[in-house]
């Protein structure tokens, strides 16, 4: 499968922001699907993750209550809303889509990977 990561740009403290992810190959419902982000010098950190018919919805702790993904089957798009945005929320962010359902938390857990989109939130 092949994702493409849009949406994202310059924004300010408090704005709201929806990233999109566009997937296009194999049949969109055979994956689970995660938003991952990756800010400059740290580590690739989980999002948040949906089953392949939204049923089963993670959110890391940086997205508890802040953060909204969801899924259309019938479009094969990804989404991440994205409420009350801070500084801290800068960084790139990665749509992805695994095959398995084991470790979803962890990026080793996908096997497909968006090219990014950058999210700039300023104060």
């Amino acid at each position: 499968v092949q994702l493409q990561a849009s949406g994202g740009g310059l924004v300010q403290a408090g704005d709201s922001l929806r990233l999109f992810c566009a997937a296009s190959g194999r049949t969109f419902t055979a994956y689970i699907m995660g938003w991952f982000r990756q800010a400059p010098g740290k580590e690739r950190e989980f999002v948040a993750a949906i089953g392949p018919y939204s049923g089963i919805r993670y959110y890391g702790e940086s997205a508890k209550g802040q953060f909204t993904i969801s899924r259309d089957n019938a479009k094969n798009m990804l989404y991440l809303q994205m409420n009350s945005l801070t500084p801290e929320d800068t960084a790139v962010y990665y749509c992805a889509a695994a095959t398995g359902s084991i470790g979803i938390r962890l990026p080793s857990a996908y096997n497909y990977w968006g090219q990014g989109t950058l999210v700039t939130v300023s104060s």
